[in-house]
């Protein structure tokens, strides 16, 4: 009997993503119930089992929904009936003052999964985002005026965390756990409009599709991909920069391209102490501002708090 091409195509995609993982190496795959983390979690067992890598289940309750815990405890034995060598499964608490409740659980996500590839020694934690998350994330980031960073989308790569799925769509990793036969979770959160990604989802992206025509997902992606190497490579340039421009000369800071500069202000702003959840693109003009439009302003202040000011020829970042 042939493969289905959409089971296929999952294994693909993680073969191709773990290319360099030595056998005995431990992978991580984060797994919410959804049908793109249960999909990514079959096809890791499956590639892991040839590669000789040891797979664990790692599923996150962040404890916002009721009836979590339990939910939490049957992701837990969905990923052993699975394969999964190992399951763990995290609460966190999600605190993050300043943020919005996605931005929050995230966070929390995040430094949980981190904590657990280093406790595990990890190769690589995966996580199922596909190219439909891609496209919302791009969208998203157009409409808020984000600027390229956010156009660029999400890395395919970053440390120790990968995106094998970002070249399928939502319809792939539902169709592959159709045809393996298991069942997934539809997140109510998914369905709910009161957040900007579902709309997008649910209205935005239907309707570029029916007037535009199909493959609006694709190409937005695509541009993500682009853009992305594009960030990359001004980001290089700008911590370059920075390292020989740490005390923020304010000649040597006006000797750099405008892009460039902007960034090396804003990781200058990062090390004083602004959090880069609170530090936006207005900030970084203010900084801007005292170099190419100064005429004796005092100070600009930042998140953190953090306060700039230009004095005996340098800009000074303080708390």
């Amino acid at each position: 009997m042939s493969l289905h091409p959409a089971v296929a195509a999952v294994r693909r995609s993680v073969r191709r993503s773990l290319s360099g993982v030595d056998p005995g190496r431990t992978v991580v795959v984060a797994c919410s119930g959804g049908a793109d983390s249960l999909a990514l979690l079959a096809a890791t067992v499956f590639e892991g089992r040839r590669a000789g890598w040891h797979v664990v289940g790692a599923t996150v309750d962040h404890g916002l929904q009721e009836g979590s815990a339990a939910h939490a405890a049957h992701v837990v034995d969905q990923m052993a009936v699975l394969g999964a060598d190992e399951t763990v499964a995290a609460t966190v608490q999600v605190d993050a003052p300043g943020l919005g409740p996605e931005a929050a659980a995230r966070r929390a996500r995040f430094a949980v999964l981190e904590e657990l590839a280093e406790r595990l020694d990890a190769a690589a934690v995966l996580l199922g985002h596909t190219r439909d998350d891609q496209a919302e994330t791009v969208l998203l980031g157009l409409a808020r005026g984000s600027g390229g960073r956010s156009l660029a989308g999400m890395r395919r790569s970053f440390d120790r965390f990968v995106r094998p799925l970002l070249d399928l769509s939502r319809d792939d990793t539902v169709t592959a756990c159709q045809v393996e036969g298991i069942e997934y979770w539809l997140d109510p959160h998914n369905e709910d409009s009161a957040y900007a990604r579902v709309r997008v989802r649910r209205t935005v992206l239907p309707v570029l599709e029916e007037q535009l025509g199909p493959g609006v997902a694709a190409a937005l992606a695509r541009t993500a991909d682009q853009l992305r190497a594009d960030m990359d490579l001004l980001d290089d340039v700008a911590e370059a920069a920075y390292a020989e421009l740490a005390d923020l000369p304010v000649d040597g800071l006006l000797a750099q391209p405008a892009p460039v500069r902007r960034r090396v202000l804003r990781l200058a702003a990062l090390a004083a102490g602004s959090p880069a959840s609170e530090l936006f693109h207005e900030h970084v003009l203010g900084l801007d501002a005292l170099l190419t439009d100064w005429h004796g302003q005092k100070w600009v202040d930042l998140p953190g708090p953090v306060r700039a000011t230009r004095r005996d020829g340098r800009l000074h970042l303080e708390r």
